[in-house]
């Protein structure tokens, strides 16, 4: 999502303008969320020592992601390993934070905040080694930073598969997959026994 332009930013990068005067709770636009965002990143980036250079980070809005809350999308980098310094002889690649709507909408401005930290430590591992992952290191440094190291999915699955003997809740689906359209060749793990699918609406 493209905000207004600011002088200090370098080509190609998406510099938004934050009217700290808007409340979380008063975000009405896509620009909005995306201002207020990185407005809240800048400060956190600070305080919690994040190595990220923000100014190599575009923002922009999902409307149509059902299951993840942010995202960030990157290039990838042939060869990078988490773990494995990158030298980008001081070109650092953009990278792109994608908030979707339908989350900032389901959340609270904690659970929001909390996704953008987790976010943050995607960026700051792409920033430092060409790519990242869930791995130890991240566990690490989202748990230094009190960010979770999984964000909740704000959409409710549109297929609930449990045991048949115990009726234990064995995998949660969003779309009509393998495992849900051949349940019947699976068993679960807790007794051997039969899936059942409950269809949500």
């Amino acid at each position: 999502m493209t905000g207004e332009g600011g002088s200090d930013a370098p080509a190609g990068s998406t510099r938004l303008v934050f009217d700290a005067s808007v409340a979380f709770d008063a975000i009405t636009t896509h620009e909005e969320l995306c201002a207020w965002s990185r407005a809240y990143c800048e400060r956190v980036a600070e305080t919690d020592a994040f190595a990220v250079d923000l100014s190599r980070v575009e923002w922009e809005v999902s409307t149509r992601a059902k299951r993840r809350a942010a995202a960030v999308k990157r290039p990838r980098i042939d060869g990078a390993v988490v773990g494995e310094e990158r030298d980008w002889d001081g070109d650092v690649p953009t990278c792109t934070v994608s908030l979707t709507w339908a989350a900032f909408d389901a959340f609270s401005e904690a659970e929001w905040t909390a996704t953008l930290r987790h976010e943050l430590v995607h960026v700051e591992e792409f920033q430092r080694f060409g790519t990242t992952d869930h791995g130890p290191r991240f566990e690490r440094r989202a748990a230094a930073v009190d960010a979770p190291i999984r964000v909740r999915r704000f959409a409710p699955a549109a297929y609930v598969l449990s045991c048949a003997a115990c009726e234990e809740v064995v995998a949660r689906r969003y779309r009509a997959c393998k495992l849900v359209r051949r349940h019947d060749d699976y068993v679960s793990s807790c007794c051997a026994a039969n899936l059942t699918v409950d269809e949500r609406e």
